[in-house]
């Protein structure tokens, strides 16, 4: 068993009626591999579809039929194992885990055990305070979802759609190395982006293509582990949070009380905030497992590995590094930025070739606000990377300010077209011709003599005569040159 060796940080323990608590925190990540085929069948993975309209006769478990191993399914699995920096296994094999499945025909579910497709590996987690936490994956294994029992269709009848029936799925096991409700999402975060950089699982915790089982204890600061409770598909990453907190304050109750704490699985109920009990936690032994008569073991070599592993995309920490090192970003503004591939994509295609970290502040600030508040993904921006791009070139040759550039993005992201063409059509040009400008900076200071006499003792108010000068240009005006102006003529 992996005793995990880090030290208990008081900052992260939890205040109990009788002192700290530290909670430990592990995770079985349940992702949906992104396949157009089941696991062992040819039916297909869409969602959404009528009830009962993606199965095959595999799937409904109809006599005589066999399964057949989905050989993409095998290579996304190995994939997302290269991106886990983790041990691919040659040779794994496929168990029979036998438990009281009401929406699996065949009753028992195709899983692995003992030998899983892949080994050890770890996920590096950034906290938002700077600190980095080596988090340890057990294995990652494949095995078929299970359908979907209805209960609300039929007064008396439950009802049973069978189209996730044998979809694919890996099983992603961490270590107990999770400390907080913080680390625990921003683990799943990362882990999240890892496989949709990798094409692997799309991620989308809404349709239940990535779902969490949360194992939590709770221990006095250098104590052995606690009994762990296993809190059931977590379908979003707030509730994940929300549920460590929740069943930790649970425990720790239970404890200083005087009670134990039994090993069970609970779900948590967001609207009350709160775990409760759903059955006692099962062990290994209670499945039965043996391998599956069916399935031979699944075996490949190192140059089926090596291929896939040379075929892989950049992934995140690559990225952050490179985004660093090349764009000369803040650590901050690169953990932003990678967060999902589409969008350090975009970013990529602003920047390249222009001053970076000027790009970096429009795409956090103004584009991914703007997106933010429409409720939209980079994918449906009006706004196109080119036209951003034209936008932050015109604003480094001086030919619109700052101010000027907003107005034309929020022009840009209402209407279309093109950025240069918008600003020659409007006359939106900033005006760099320092006769012009002086003459308005004359106007304002002639117009404001006693402000013109106090500004030598509150030089800050330079800023009032900043504005009003903009303000007559209606924002035209190369701010640099009226402060230079305004400072020669006001004796500053």
């Amino acid at each position: 068993m992996h005793v995990t060796t880090r030290s208990a940080d008081a900052a992260k323990c939890v205040k109990g009626a009788t002192g700290d608590w530290e909670v430990i925190i592990g995770m079985e990540v349940h992702a949906q591999v992104a396949s157009e085929a089941k696991l062992f069948s040819g039916a297909p993975t869409e969602f959404g579809g009528t009830p009962n309209s993606h199965v095959s006769l595999v799937d409904a478990a109809m006599p005589g039929m066999l399964p057949v191993i989905n050989t993409e399914c095998v290579a996304q699995a190995v994939r997302t194992g290269l991106g886990l920096r983790a041990e691919i296994k040659l040779t794994s094999v496929f168990d029979r885990k036998n438990y009281f499945y009401p929406d699996l025909p065949q009753g028992y579910q195709i899983s692995q055990y003992k030998q899983p497709i892949v080994g050890e590996g770890v996920v590096t987690v950034d906290l938002a305070d700077g600190e980095m936490v080596a988090v340890g994956i057990e294995r990652l294994h494949l095995e078929q979802d299970a359908g979907k029992s209805i209960h609300d269709r039929h007064a008396t009848m439950s009802l049973v759609d069978l189209n996730r029936s044998g979809v694919a799925l890996m099983e992603i096991v961490s270590r107990p190395d999770l400390r907080s409700a913080e680390e625990a999402r921003t683990f799943l975060t990362k882990l999240r982006s890892i496989l949709r950089y990798l094409g692997t699982c799309d991620g989308d915790m809404e349709k239940g293509s990535l779902r969490a089982d949360v194992n939590i204890s709770v221990r006095r600061p250098g104590e052995p582990l606690g009994t762990r409770c296993e809190i059931k598909n977590v379908n979003s990453i707030r509730f994940v949070g929300q549920a460590i907190e929740s069943e930790a304050r649970r425990q720790i109750g239970v404890i200083e009380d005087g009670g134990e704490i039994e090993q069970e699985t609970r779900l948590f109920d967001p609207g009350r905030g709160e775990t409760r009990s759903m059955r006692s936690k099962e062990e290994a032994h209670d499945y039965r497992y043996f391998p599956d008569p069916d399935l031979l073991p699944l075996s490949f070599d190192q140059a089926y590995v090596d291929a896939l592993a040379a075929a892989l995309p950049e992934l995140p920490d690559v990225k952050r590094r490179r985004f660093i090192e090349t764009f000369g970003l803040s650590a901050d503004d690169a953990n932003v930025l990678i967060a999902e591939k589409p969008n350090a994509d975009y970013f990529e295609a602003v920047a390249t070739g222009r001053d970076a970290k000027l790009a970096a502040n429009w795409v956090i600030n103004e584009l991914a606000g703007r997106l933010n508040r429409e409720d939209k993904q980079i994918a449906d921006s009006p706004m196109a990377a080119d036209q951003l791009g034209s936008i932050i070139d015109m604003i480094g040759e001086g030919t619109i300010s700052g101010k000027i550039a907003k107005d034309l993005f929020e022009i840009v992201w209402e209407s279309g077209g093109d950025p240069r063409a918008i600003v020659e059509e409007r006359g939106m040009k900033q005006v760099t011709d320092t006769g012009a400008i002086e003459a308005l900076v004359d106007e304002i200071i002639a117009a404001n003599p006693d402000k013109a006499v106090a500004v030598k003792e509150k030089p800050n108010m330079l800023g009032w005569f900043v504005g009003q000068v903009m303000k007559a240009s209606q924002g035209k005006a190369n701010p640099q040159a009226v402060n230079a102006l305004l400072k020669e003529k006001l004796g500053l």
